[in-house]
């Protein structure tokens, strides 16, 4: 029996037991309880152990899965996404949530090849209003609508 590997599944298994592990160490410090009286250890923990269970699991399953090679990076939609992120930090403070909102939800559109600037501009809109709307108005955080 050979083994026909599925890479990309195995890649990702290993990056959750890996992140299970650290999760698990940074917990460490924190007392656990029982199930009466949780410490504030008890649901890190808990759910670094299941991030851990769940990448053994997906690990195992890419071993007999099949064959799948590890899919090449696209560097426009990666770039463009990471660079959504960074526009979000940067605009945030001096632009305020509406031009914010607007602005990352057109640069992450991009991140499509078959982009249309008309439908990125309207998703952009609606998003960036109903932002303004959760964040501001119905949750009441003190976030600043418009730059000033």
């Amino acid at each position: 029996m050979t083994l026909r590997i599925n890479v990309p599944d195995l890649a990702f298994a290993a990056f959750l037991v890996a992140l299970g592990a650290f999760a698990f160490a940074l917990s460490a410090q924190l007392s656990v309880g029982n199930a009466a009286a949780m410490g504030p250890g008890y649901v890190p923990r808990g759910l670094a152990i299941l991030v851990m269970i769940y990448g053994l699991g997906l690990g195992l399953r890419a071993l007999f899965s099949g064959e799948a090679a590890f899919p090449t990076v696209e560097l426009r939609p990666l770039l463009l996404i990471m660079g959504a992120v960074a526009l979000f930090a940067l605009l945030l403070p001096v632009a305020g949530l509406a031009i914010t909102s607007f602005a990352i939800v057109v640069c992450a559109g991009f991140a499509s090849y078959d982009v249309r600037l008309r439908e990125n501009a309207l998703a952009a809109l609606v998003l960036a209003a109903g932002a303004v709307l959760l964040f501001v108005t119905a949750l009441g955080l003190p976030i600043p609508i418009w730059p000033g």
